[in-house]
């Protein structure tokens, strides 16, 4: 697919986020810092996340750019709604559903795993995920496979700083990634019906040189403060280029491989759901059209706010990776 490179323009806060917002802006982080999590979480459980003391975290804006399009609303997606309106099928297949069953989820004791064919597997409590790298704030776009689209303000580090540290071998080609299988917790694993049919536990993958991108980021917070349990708690991964469900959620592994791994919606409807999953408003999903998404913002979640969907959901920096592929057939 022949695909042209827009103009870019660096997307400033001011520029995507209602004033009142960000506002004060290191006052609201101290107000709904990681320190903060304890209105979501037990008083046991919140310790976990009290990482940093009576220190306010400095987070660095990270510039990117964003493909700026007529009509494109670049107003944040409000708190409320990026916590309200979620795809976490391991919490219920409804989008308030999520919300409503993950607010005993337990993130305290938590291990992520690093191995595969590296040179220094290892595994990282929730205190060391933290301090894998500086924590940025990066402003991306999200693009669901349903065809709406959020605008949200992650914190995080870049995936690359923790494959980093692997030390992955020559001969590791990908990245597999696989969420916590909890069924006590996660009623959606605990039912084929409330779960949507998924062979759990969820599992995703990437090419190395996807994974290694400097857009590609594991997420730990939102917002200024620490991710909700129905966005991934503790951590995620976000690649801003690709649908949704390529970000997976509460990660339990990290694997180096050098086979394209299986990943979850690929396996359950290969027809619908491809490996690449590459935003391409060109191929269509079977039932519906992408040429278009529904932005949520300030208005109602169903309100009219419809916009043309950009290749690469906007972060055409990402094309070269695709260089001389059939982006229709490899979707």
């Amino acid at each position: 697919m022949l695909i042209k490179r827009p103009r870019y323009q660096t997307i400033a806060e001011n520029q995507v986020t209602d004033e009142s917002v960000y506002q004060n802006r290191r006052q609201v982080i101290k107000q709904l810092g990681f320190i903060g999590a304890g209105a979501l979480l037990s008083p046991s459980q919140s310790l976990a996340f009290n990482l940093f003391g009576d220190d306010t975290p400095e987070f660095k804006t990270h510039a990117l750019s964003y493909a700026k399009q007529e009509n494109d609303n670049q107003t944040l997606t409000p708190l409320n709604k990026v916590t309200s309106h979620n795809n976490f099928y391991e919490f219920g297949t409804d989008k308030a559903d999520p919300k409503a069953n993950a607010q005993a989820f337990k993130v305290a004791p938590w291990q992520l795993q690093v191995d595969g064919l590296v040179e220094n597997p290892f595994s990282l409590s929730l205190d060391e995920l933290y301090k894998v790298a500086p924590l940025e704030e990066r402003i991306y776009r999200l693009r669901c496979v349903e065809a709406w689209s959020m605008v949200i303000p992650w914190i995080g580090f870049p995936l690359r700083a923790l494959l980093q540290k692997a030390k992955p071998l020559s001969s590791g080609k990908y990245v597999a990634f696989e969420t916590l299988y909890d069924p006590k917790q996660m009623p959606g694993q605990a039912s084929v019906f409330r779960g949507g049919g998924i062979d759990y536990p969820y599992v995703e993958g990437l090419r190395m040189d996807e994974a290694v991108h400097p857009l590609t980021l594991l997420a730990v917070g939102l917002y200024g403060k620490s991710l909700p349990a129905q966005n991934g708690a503790p951590i995620r991964l976000v690649v801003p280029w690709k649908y949704g469900f390529k970000s997976i959620k509460s990660l339990v592994r990290i694997r180096i491989t050098d086979k394209q791994p299986p990943t979850t919606w690929n396996l359950l409807a290969p027809n619908e759901y491809g490996f690449y999953a590459n935003v391409n408003p060109k191929v269509d999903h079977p039932r519906w059209s992408q040429a278009r998404e529904r932005r949520i913002t300030t208005g109602g979640l169903f309100a009219s706010n419809r916009i043309d969907t950009l290749p690469f959901n906007g972060y055409e920096e990402v094309a070269s990776l695709y260089s001389g592929m059939d982006l229709g057939r490899f979707y």
